[in-house]
């Protein structure tokens, strides 16, 4: 449940200050998504700078516009997952690979580990994890270009 009059807001360091009624100064806190990929709007915690969980939040949509406005804008400048728009090239159709890739963030390359990488996402798509541990998005097979979908079939 959250406490009645609850108000967000950023500081001048884009520090995310939760207001309750009781508490004489605003309390910085941190949003953390529980389930990131599955359910992006939905379990958020907003913890402390101890890492304390100071309140939870079961849907984005239960607070107020403009405070869920508040915590998304501190979410998305925490959290970056690049989205591949299109595979380039690979250097090889066995593991490890190295894939030439444009994402939503400008071109790279990612190396791919094992098959077991690339796992499928409820909306379609996939993660990609690269041997650096870093996540890609690939979308729904249909919305990538031939070539990128036969390079992607080689390795689903």
């Amino acid at each position: 449940m959250l406490p009645a009059n609850l108000e967000l807001s950023l500081d001048a360091f884009n520090q995310l200050l939760m207001h309750t009624p009781g508490t004489a100064a605003p309390i910085p806190v941190t949003p953390v998504r529980a389930f990131p990929i599955a359910a992006p709007d939905d379990a958020i915690a907003l913890v402390d700078n101890h890492g304390s969980e100071r309140l939870w939040i079961e849907h984005l949509t239960d607070l107020t516009p403009d405070n869920a406005q508040r915590v998304r804008q501190t979410l998305a400048s925490r959290e970056m997952t690049p989205l591949i728009l299109r595979i380039n090239h690979v250097s090889r159709f066995a593991t490890p690979s190295v894939w030439q890739i444009e994402t939503n963030h400008g071109a790279t390359e990612l190396t791919l580990k094992t098959e077991d990488d690339i796992r499928p996402l409820p909306s379609g798509g996939y993660l990609v994890a690269d041997t650096f541990g870093l996540q890609f998005k690939i979308p729904p097979r249909s919305q990538l270009d031939r070539q990128s979908q036969r390079y992607l079939a080689r390795f689903l």
